[in-house]
């Protein structure tokens, strides 16, 4: 990308200035634009581009920030295929849950249909069964209650 627009950057560079125009005093901060911009608090030196290594530099910031980008992309692609992956892995697992689920109910449903059935041919008598389960299991538990 960077041999495609060489020949811009470098007409780019004339557009800087003229030689008439002059910097404003040094802030004591670093610049882009060379010594001449750093010299003294009270002395304007005029502005003078540097031509081909100013537009290298702009350059060289270009690649640095597009292989940052680059990077970026990448790390978010990753995310995303493992996104994706996960998401194709929960789908098979809810599939098989699914199937479980409607095996179990099906099971539970012949189940029910049998007791019921035979509840039906023996009357209640099963009900007084039940109730007398019902009374030994609260009594164990009342035992094992006090006994602690």
């Amino acid at each position: 990308m960077s041999q495609r627009y060489r020949t811009t950057l470098r007409d780019r560079s004339t557009l800087l200035g003229t030689a008439d125009y002059s910097t404003p005093p040094s802030s004591g901060r670093s610049s882009p634009f060379g010594a001449g911009s750093g010299s003294g608090v009270g002395r304007e030196v005029p502005f003078q581009p540097l031509g081909q290594r100013y537009a290298d530099d702009l350059e060289g910031q270009n690649d640095e920030h597009l292989e940052g980008l680059t990077a970026k992309v990448k790390l978010l692609k990753d995310i995303t295929i493992g996104i994706g992956n996960e998401v194709r892995e929960s789908t098979v697992q809810l599939s098989q849950m699914n199937d479980a689920f409607a095996e179990t109910s099906g099971i539970l449903a012949g189940t029910f249909r049998r007791m019921n059935n035979m509840a039906a041919r023996q009357g209640c008598r099963w009900l007084w069964y039940i109730v007398f389960l019902l009374i030994v299991f609260w009594f164990f538990i009342v035992v094992w209650w006090f006994r602690r």
